[in-house]
């Protein structure tokens, strides 16, 4: 086949399966050997120590030999119950953090009795509708003893509130609960599609649950800046850190020019990254973003405290990647993209059920899923020492080609005026390479095991998890009883002071929580603001 003499240095040219060459999907040419020649000079001081500035070596000296990381599990269907019953068997197993899944009608804020939600109540997600609602996740799950991860964005201030009101009954003290909320809706315009409100009032939502945790709840990580659903869309390894880094600078800038200082929030900034199926690119990737990160919030932002500086980053393993043509060999696939996390220094690493291309995962899946990264933290070696593949010509190499590429689209996005102003610029982005690996799929240049080759004519039956139907009318039922045996007085009062507060400049949460607390909904709190602020549709 004719070559391709021009690409994008962010996204890997369609060259067919007849050229000889080899890509990464961020379009970087991988030479059949790597020696000296092939690092830039100055590698001693781009590298540094483990635990000191730039952080290329990982964010602790020691790294997983003092610290190792927290091993989550996603989890979230149907009913609060059976979530609930999920979470406590994924503790009873070795978990170390608790990931929270939410149905579409939740991340949309609106509850379950919404008639726009019929058919999606339950199905992606726990629905969370009410403070009952999280009161029976965390049953018999003191939030003390436990990290919990919500991946939620528009709403996100909503569930955070909620989760505190629990902590609050269950007699813990805000300044003791740890997690985090992913609260990043940069990416939802660019990549995922939930988002609720236009972007000025969304960005204003997520300074103000920075500075609300600032001042009540100093252990939660405010934001998961996330990479992971632009890659999940289509995005390159290249592409991923330099759009998620420019949606990070947006959410400084927006805090800092809401009057808050660098080092009082910059230190509870986590990022969320994919982990996909190039070993040795996704290393250098990790260690690149981690390199960026350190000196942007140093040179940009005048960052002092080196907390503020510390990238600090969970991992899921690409949920794309997983096909669903001969399933059990996404367990390989998992133990290869979670081996290249922890070998590029993550804090926090979810290896995905090797149904998930089926259904959510089923419980032997999730265990599968958690013995690999148990396998990986005890017999592979790789929580031995910090950076292993440090000094490796190619990873070294990789590393400086993505540092250098994805600067370059950060600097692209600076001189057009930023993320915000941005997002139908990254979002082609994103669709152009994802038509570029379905093209090198198809053309066979990439070979997916057993999709376009060693394929099978038989079809391997596996047991996957299905949601019982009748979750949904037993969800509404008890919102229905919820809201009946409430004050609904008090509630409208409550409302009509978050409604008066979006009006002004005041930090939100406040308000949010008081109507939270009066038993107002999920639904009815968002339902002020999108009264409020309106919604965003997409051009």
């Amino acid at each position: 086949m004719a070559t391709t003499p021009d690409h994008k240095p962010s996204i890997a040219p369609v060259v067919g399966p007849d050229d000889p060459r080899r890509f990464t999907d961020s379009g970087i040419e991988i030479e059949q050997e790597y020696g000296p020649g092939d690092v830039e000079p100055g590698l001693e001081e781009r590298l540094g120590k483990a635990g000191a500035y730039p952080f290329t070596r990982g964010i602790h000296p020691d790294m997983y030999r003092g610290r190792r990381w927290t091993m989550r599990q996603y989890a979230g269907y149907a009913t609060a119950t059976e979530t609930n019953e999920r979470f406590r068997y994924l503790i009873e197993h070795g978990s170390t953090g608790l990931s929270m899944a939410f149905d579409l009608p939740t991340q949309l804020g609106r509850d379950s009795d919404d008639p726009l939600c019929v058919g999606e109540v339950g199905r992606t997600g726990v629905a969370i509708d009410t403070i009952d609602d999280m009161r029976r996740v965390f049953d018999q799950i003191p939030l003390a003893d436990v990290s919990t991860s919500m991946t939620i964005n528009a709403p996100a201030a909503v569930l955070l509130l909620l989760y505190e009101l629990v902590g609050e009954e269950q007699g813990v003290a805000a300044e003791e609960l740890r997690g985090t909320t992913q609260n990043d809706v940069l990416k939802e315009y660019i990549a995922r599609g939930n988002f609720i409100y236009p972007p000025e009032p969304a960005m204003r939502l997520a300074t103000d649950l920075f500075a609300y945790c600032h001042e009540r709840i100093p252990k939660w990580n405010t934001i998961s800046i996330s990479g992971y659903h632009m890659r999940e869309k289509g995005c390159s390894a290249v592409q991923e850190v330099g759009f998620t880094l420019a949606n990070a600078i947006a959410y400084v800038q927006a805090a800092i020019d809401a009057g808050l200082e660098v080092d009082e929030f910059g230190p509870r900034l986590a990022f969320f990254f994919n982990g996909h199926n190039h070993v040795f690119q996704e290393v250098a990737k990790f260690r690149a973003a981690r390199r960026m990160w350190a000196r942007i919030m140093r040179e940009r932002f005048g960052a002092k405290d080196d907390r503020s500086l510390k990238m600090r980053f969970h991992t899921q393993t690409g949920g794309v990647t997983l096909a669903a043509q001969q399933p059990e060999n996404n367990i390989v696939r998992v133990a290869l993209q979670g081996f290249a996390a922890v070998c590029g220094g993550t804090q926090s690493l979810h290896t995905n059920g090797f149904d998930e291309a089926l259904a959510l995962p089923s419980e032997r899946a999730a265990r599968i899923a958690l013995r690999t990264q148990q396998i990986l933290a005890n017999e592979a070696g790789a929580a031995d020492t910090a950076d292993p593949f440090a000094g490796s010509y190619l990873v070294e190499s990789l590393t400086d080609q993505i540092e250098a590429a994805s600067q370059a689209l950060i600097d692209k996005i600076d001189e057009m005026g930023g993320t915000v102003q941005c997002i139908p610029f990254i979002r082609a982005e994103v669709e152009e390479s994802a038509w570029g690996y379905e093209e090198r799929y198809r053309q066979k240049q990439d070979i997916v095991v057993g999709v376009n080759e060693y394929v099978t004519d038989s079809v391997e039956e596996v047991e996957i998890l299905r949601v019982d139907p009748e979750s949904e009318r037993q969800q509404l039922d008890r919102l229905e009883a919820f809201k009946a045996e409430r004050d609904q007085e008090a509630v409208d009062a409550r409302l009509g002071e978050l409604r008066s507060a979006c009006a002004g400049s005041d930090n939100l949460l406040h308000p949010m929580r008081a109507a939270l607390k009066e038993r107002a909904s999920l639904g009815e709190v968002c339902g002020v603001m999108r009264d409020e602020f309106g919604e965003y549709s997409e051009a």
